[in-house]
Order: structure tokens, then C-alpha cells, then sequence
């Protein structure tokens, strides 16, 4: 448990699902400590998971269910602790319907918060498919990372902002391109999203890599599992490191596979980039669509062909240093610079 402390009157209950050490939670929850602390004297985050369960999760031995009883049961306790206000990743008590979650929070008001479509994770799990629906109708307001769960929710709740997923632009060091080749590409994530994202392209890469001569730079799990034939540097993820392991590649990758899931989910990877003015190459999925002007400040590509044009415009100094540009002035609209403001401003609204 971790307290922050203010001016204002009142308690403040922050329900995520990791501790700082997981992406989502860090980046839409302990990064806006600020934002937090105009909304109340004292702040108290309560992640589910603890640091333990993610480095089991990370180190590709898959989810304990001991570590979900052991979570599940201390989150009961949490609920009980008379905080006025709520902000929740999701929701309150995870594999729960929603009229337990409401049980537990009472009278109180509560906000949610939404990066991906997790709608999909209980679509066939016939008391949760309704779950987060029945929460959002009772929320005092939501908080959404992405177009398409702002439409979804706007449909159940007005009270809805669209705050993305933020980079704080201070530990993004910007680096110009410079002539080198081969290129290097970068593709950060975790290693559960090195297998559902990264793996399943693999025959691009390994015609990108016969090509071009392309390496790889992956900044996730040192030893997760190659691919023959593509040129790959794995290192570890770590949360001082990330942005300069970023700044020594030439250009950033996101690629998806085109479904329900992968259309929900926010364009982090490509705002990371932006914060180092890297330009990019990426599906034509969701919310890389809107992220990308192709041609402009990266490419979008489907098909082999259209990753191996695009990996062979970004060959060009000029190309990289033209689309450089125009990802460093779009950074700003994804930063926590612009959003402390914000946040902190609708949490006040809706818990006045």
C-alpha cells in the first residue's frame, strides 16, 4: 500500500491490477500520482497482482492459481477500507459479476479506466459477458485509451474521456537519425506479447532479414525463443533502460494481428517512438491507423510486400529524418505533460 499526500480533503482508493512493475498499471495509474493528489489528501493504490505473480507471468511459467486466491483474498480485504472515492482498472474484484463489485463499493463513487477491449477476456463466460457493461451504466465516469472503447462506452455512460496511454517526455531522449546501414528496428513489449504479436510474423521478418540485411532489437526477455533466419538482439525489459535502448534503433515496429482484441488496444509502442522521433512501420489495426499518416511519420503494411517497401523507404536518411520530425511534434498530444491537467480535472468532477 502507498500513500501520497496533498491539500485536498478526502481518501482516495487507486484498485489496479499490477503493481508499477505492470505496463498497464504503471503507465495509466502511478504515472498520474500528481493528477491524484488534487484530488485527495490521501492516496492508496491497491494492486491485485504483486511483483512476485508478474515475474512468474514474464518468465513464461504461465499464471498461478494460488497466486490468483492469494490476490483474490487480499483484495477482499482492500474493499472493505472506507475510502470516499474509487479509480478502477476494470473493475473491483476480478472473475466476479458485477452486483459483487458493487456490493463491495456501496454508496461510493467510482471511476473506471479502460486501455484494451477486455470485454473479449469474459465473451464466453455467460454471468461475466454483461460484467463491465452493468459497472460503466453505475460509474460516476470512464476513462478510456483509444476511438474504439471510447464509442463502446459513450453508448453505455456520457460521462466518458478519452486520455491515452501517455509517455512522460523527460525520460525520452530524442536522437537524430544518422546514415547507417543495415537498419535496426525496434519492437518493445512483454514476453506474452512477443508470442501473440511479434512471433506470428515471422516469415516477414525473415524475408525483411534476406532483403534488406535488417536486424531486430527486441526489448522485452533475453532469452525468449529466436526465429531462423532473422537477425535478432534480445534484451531485457527494464523501466531505466527502456528509452535508451530505444534511442540506438532506427526505426520502431508495431505489427497486429487483425481481431476484435488486437483492434481495442491503444498505439503505446508507436507513442514510445514518437517520444524518441523514431519513425515506424505497423499493421493497419485499430488505433495504429489514426496513430500513422502513411507516408507522413511512418508506414502502415499488411502484406510482405507492403513491410519490405516500407523497411526499404526508411533505408533513406532523408525519409527517416522527414518522418523523425513529424512523430517528435505529434509526441506532446500523447504525453503525461498534457494529461496530469486533465485527469486531474474530470476525477474532480466526477467525485464533486
Amino acid at each position: 500500500m502507498e500513500k501520497d499526500t496533498d491539500k485536498t480533503p478526502g481518501t482516495f482508493g487507486i484498485y489496479t491490477r499490477y503493481s508499477e512493475q505492470g505496463a498497464s498499471s504503471r503507465l495509466r495509474y502511478y504515472l498520474f500520482k500528481k493528477a491524484f493528489n488534487a484530488v485527495s489528501t490521501d492516496n492508496y493504490f491497491h494492486p491485485f497482482f504483486d511483483d512476485a505473480y508478474l515475474k512468474q507471468l514474464y518468465s513464461g511459467k504461465g499464471k498461478s492459481k494460488t497466486a490468483f486466491f492469494f490476490a483474490l483474498t487480499k483484495r477482499l480485504y482492500q474493499v472493505v477500507f472506507p475510502e470516499k472515492h474509487l479509480l478502477l482498472e476494470y473493475e473491483l474484484i476480478p472473475f466476479m459479476p458485477a452486483a459483487v463489485d458493487l456490493f463491495f463499493i456501496g454508496k461510493r463513487k467510482f471511476v473506471l479506466n479502460f486501455d484494451d477491449l477486455v470485454w473479449e477476456k469474459y465473451k464466453n463466460i455467460p454471468f461475466l459477458k454483461t460484467k463491465y457493461d452493468k459497472l460503466i451504466q453505475k460509474a460516476a465516469g470512464v476513462i478510456v485509451a483509444n476511438h474504439l472503447l471510447f464509442d463502446k462506452v459513450k453508448k453505455l455512460n456520457s460521462n466518458v474521456i478519452l486520455i491515452p496511454t501517455v509517455v512522460d517526455l523527460e525520460k525520452y531522449p530524442r536522437v537524430p537519425p544518422i546514415d547507417r546501414q543495415p537498419l535496426t528496428a525496434a519492437w518493445i513489449g512483454t514476453p506474452v506479447t512477443y508470442k501473440e504479436c511479434f512471433l506470428p510474423f515471422a516469415s516477414i521478418w525473415q524475408k525483411l532479414c534476406k532483403e534488406t540485411g535488417l536486424k531486430f532489437k527486441i526489448i522485452a526477455r533475453n532469452d525468449l525463443p529466436d526465429i531462423p533466419g532473422v537477425d535478432m538482439e534480445k534484451v531485457n525489459w527494464t523501466q531505466d533502460t527502456e528509452a535508451q535502448q530505444l534511442s540506438e534503433c532506427d526505426f520502431g515496429i508495431m505489427p497486429l494481428c487483425d481481431d476484435d482484441f488486437s483492434r481495442g488496444k491503444s498505439a503505446y509502442k508507436l507513442i514510445q517512438y514518437a517520444a524518441c522521433g523514431l519513425p515506424a512501420a505497423a499493421s493497419p489495426v485499430g488505433e495504429n491507423s489514426r496513430f500513422i499518416t502513411h507516408g507522413e511519420n511512418g508506414f502502415l503494411a499488411s502484406s510482405a510486400e507492403e513491410w519490405l517497401s516500407a523497411v526499404q523507404a526508411l533505408e533513406s536518411l532523408s525519409c527517416r529524418k522527414r518522418m523523425s520530425d513529424a512523430m517528435q511534434k505529434k509526441a506532446f498530444d500523447y504525453s503525461l505533460q498534457k494529461y496530469i491537467p486533465v485527469m486531474a480535472e474530470f476525477l474532480q468532477h466526477c467525485f464533486s
